[in-house]
């Protein structure tokens, strides 16, 4: 069974950190690149951070760069996403997913397999 499964969401004050992970099973990880996104109720889906394994350098979104930072272990099928500097803006369920076009993406469009979410709430 393909799935990916998010884990380390949780409610932590303005200022803290968390760190999420995806974990992956059924597919062939290395050949898909990874992505974060999340999203509020009422809102579209925001692109967080993208990573593939090509040797492409990760990238963000402007409202995360410099505090967030994406990482993965191919070997584990696992992404993750540390999460520093944490404001209530950044307050939203945050989504892990795979895409199969190797470079990475920021559009939620171009990733075609997605976890259940796991809910990050900042209060200050």
């Amino acid at each position: 069974q393909v799935q990916l499964v998010e884990s380390g969401g949780g409610l932590v004050q303005a200022g803290g950190s968390l760190r999420l992970t995806c974990a992956a099973s059924g597919l062939a990880f290395s050949t898909y690149s990874m992505g974060w996104f999340r999203q509020v109720p009422g809102k579209e889906r925001e692109f967080v951070a993208t990573i593939n394994w090509t040797g492409s350098t990760p990238y963000y979104g402007d409202s995360v760069k410099g505090r967030f930072t994406i990482s993965g272990e191919s070997a584990k099928n696992k992404v993750y996403l540390q999460m520093n500097g944490l404001k209530p803006d950044d307050t939203a369920v945050y989504y892990c997913a795979a895409s199969p076009y190797p470079s990475g993406s920021d559009k939620a469009t171009d990733f075609g397999l997605w976890g259940q979410g796991t809910q990050v709430t900042v209060f200050s």
